[in-house]
């Protein structure tokens, strides 16, 4: 990763117990899978699109 890529923190903050499978799938692909979990990503158009997907489950902490 360069040094000057920017970043952002995902939070997961809900539960995917009853959700579609599809949403679940998405948070695993983050690399979130339990309530309080946070993980720095790259800021790309793909990463923005799978928060987008489950957006009610997960905040963005900060961005950089």
């Amino acid at each position: 990763m360069a040094g000057n890529a920017k970043t952002i923190i995902v939070e997961q903050i809900a539960s995917p117990i009853r959700r579609p499978p599809d949403q679940e799938a998405t948070l695993i692909g983050l690399g979130l899978n339990k309530r309080g979990r946070r993980r720095t990503l790259k800021d790309t158009p793909q990463v923005r699109g799978m928060i987008a997907k489950v957006r009610h489950l997960v905040r963005v902490v900060e961005g950089q």
